[in-house]
């Protein structure tokens, strides 16, 4: 039986405790300092109260510990260990080898081999299985085939991200931000240049494409992929975004928890959830309703596709209809199919200068009142991107979550028992006492006692197992049974959860697969370096934060230009183009072509 394991994003405390409330099995986040989202930092305080909150349901958190550390950082790190543990986190996510080996002596949590590893190959994750990772997260590019690859290689847990915005890189890998602004991803303050405007020039000068957003992707979704991936052997499936707000956490987490249930129905004998509690209630899921710039599944199948948002790196959003008639102060539209429009929604439509938009001031039917709209004209499409109608039952219909109990009811003369096991398996008993008259319509008394046991208490959901007596049925009140029913819920809340155990992996030291190290493994201390040197390396290269090497290879990826644009000579029988680049703000970037690989690199 192996545990499924819905990972949710929090970039603070009260966000990851709305994802525990919509199914989260684990919430990751990040600590004061040294996650790879500098701007989604906590304290250790509020990550133990969170840490208290999901332990109720034997869910679980993770910390991002996860950016390369600097010499004179290695203390501090060895501080916030040692804080995060006490409090309660469950893993920490992690991409300098310095970390794992601090970590591995001083503490018992589980690593994970954070994204920003780049793992992406069977010996890559074999590397970090050795420095004792009990969990690899892999690179987003990789094919379901490549996936069965590195399972069948290690005994480690598998992650895999299912949803949200994409590194256009191989994560980890990417230098375009620390060498065009010093502002660095390894060290969680990317400025994100690949959402940047771009022209496309030939060696000539001559322009291709204006003022584009070609380094853009679209954003993941692998929500019908699921079963595919577990199949594949991944564990835990995790959902993008520290930066995003709750009502976008509640909303792609509840759809992903749905979804989850569904395989586990669908295998019972193979699958189970990595945690306790079911949602029932609240709003419905939409991700077409949610921020995201159109959907790609990208390699999953092992090919290329069209998985650019070079059109706008902003959220388009769903669309609504084509235009009719534009008004003066009025747009109708031909609407798409069971689209209902709503003051306040947000629209957005490819313009002269790219995605442009407008909120509307009220909606009749297929008609949109408001002022000020330029550049719409019939016949285009239109997006909403904002619709008031789901935010605001986002936020009023919130979805409850409650572990399951078995009761069985006891009832004699004078006396009412209860045993009471939760679904994690704790188990406690509880009596009171009661009228010792015997009850003069028995199968009423019990109908009732089914009926009112049968209901929910605190983070509990009871049912009903067996109720049997002894002697007469005695008289019984809906009253004294919910009492009871209450007292079995603060039992149980009396005793520590059950949680399901996290893989955890003692440290071997397998060789890094590399005899020459390289700044795309980030070295930025001794600590990292020696281990590299220990475990057979010839040289070892500092990061790239640390040399600012110049003409080198910024980032390399699968996506390619050439492809999205129809000159791919390799698949789309296009001619041979000169050199490429991209430039932004007078700065030329020089694109080249692996096609034997099938990837694009991004120079300085």
């Amino acid at each position: 039986m192996r545990e499924l394991e819905l990972l949710a994003p929090a970039r603070g405390k009260d966000i990851g405790i709305a994802a525990i409330d919509c199914g989260a099995d684990a919430v990751y986040i990040a600590g004061p300092s040294f996650g790879a989202r500098a701007a989604a930092g906590n304290s250790v305080e509020d990550i133990g109260q969170l840490c208290r909150y999901a332990h109720r349901f034997g869910s679980r958190v993770f910390v991002t510990l996860n950016t390369i550390i600097y010499e004179d950082e290695l203390e501090e790190v060895r501080q916030l260990i040692l804080s995060l543990e006490k409090v309660g986190v469950d893993a920490l996510i992690v991409q300098d080898p310095a970390v794992f080996k601090m970590a591995s002596e001083i503490s018992t949590m589980a690593l994970h081999a954070s994204t920003q590893c780049a793992i992406r190959t069977p010996e890559s994750a074999l590397f970090y299985e050795g420095l004792g990772a009990g969990r690899v997260i892999l690179e987003r590019q990789l094919s379901l085939e490549e996936i069965r690859s590195v399972r069948k290689s290690i005994n480690a847990e598998i992650e895999f991200f299912v949803h949200g915005a994409l590194c256009v890189c191989y994560s980890g890998q990417c230098y375009l931000s620390e060498a065009l602004t010093r502002r660095s991803a390894n060290r969680g303050t990317c400025a994100q240049p690949c959402r940047s405007l771009y022209d496309l020039v030939d060696g000539d000068g001559k322009v291709l494409v204006r003022n584009k957003a070609l380094l853009s992707l679209k954003d993941y979704n692998l929500l019908a992929r699921l079963e595919d991936l577990a199949d594949a052997g991944v564990d835990s499936f995790k959902i993008e975004g520290r930066l995003k707000d709750k009502g976008y956490v509640r909303n792609t987490v509840l759809a992903y928890s749905e979804q989850l249930d569904a395989l586990v129905a669908k295998y019972p004998d193979r699958y189970r959830r990595a945690s306790f509690g079911r949602v029932s209630g609240g709003f419905t899921p939409d991700l077409s309703k949610t921020f995201n710039r159109g959907y790609t599944e990208l390699f999953i199948d092992g090919k290329k596709g069209s998985w650019s948002s070079m059109d706008t790196p902003k959220s388009v959003g769903e669309l609504v209809g084509t235009v009719i008639s534009v008004g003066e102060d009025s747009v109708r539209l031909d609407l798409a199919p069971g689209i209902k429009l709503s003051n306040g929604d947000g629209f957005t439509f490819s313009g002269e200068g790219g995605m442009e938009g407008f909120r509307a001031d009220i909606c009749r039917g297929d008609t949109i009142f408001c002022r000020g709209v330029r550049g719409l004209r019939r016949g285009m499409k239109l997006y909403r991107n904002a619709s008031a109608d789901f935010d605001r039952s986002l936020s009023s219909e919130r979805p409850v979550r409650r572990m399951g109990v078995l009761a069985e009811v006891r009832l004699t003369p004078g006396k009412v028992f209860m045993e009471a096991v939760s679904e994690d398996g704790r188990k406690v008993s509880v009596s009171s006492e009661t009228s010792s008259e015997p009850s003069r319509n028995p199968e009423k008394t019990l109908s009732l006692v089914r009926e009112q046991v049968n209901r929910n208490a605190g983070d509990y959901s009871f049912s009903v197992k067996e109720v049997s007596f002894e002697g007469p049925v005695p008289y019984l009140s809906a009253g004294e049974v919910n009492a009871l029913r209450r007292k079995a819920a603060e039992e149980l809340d009396t005793l520590e959860v059950r949680m399901i155990p996290l893989r955890k992996t003692a440290p071997s030291g397998l060789p890094f697969p590399k005899k020459e190290i390289t700044y795309k493994e980030n070295v930025a201390n001794s600590v990292t370096k020696n281990i590299y040197m220990v475990q057979g390396a010839d040289s070892v290269e500092n990061a790239y934060e640390l040399t600012h090497r110049k003409k080198t290879e910024l980032m390399r990826t699968r996506y390619c230009i050439r492809f999205e644009l129809g000159l791919c000579q390799r698949y789309q029988g296009a001619k041979a183009t000169g050199p490429l680049f991209l430039r932004n703000n007078g700065r030329l970037l020089r694109l080249s072509f692996d096609c034997g690989k099938c990837e694009m690199t991004v120079s300085d």
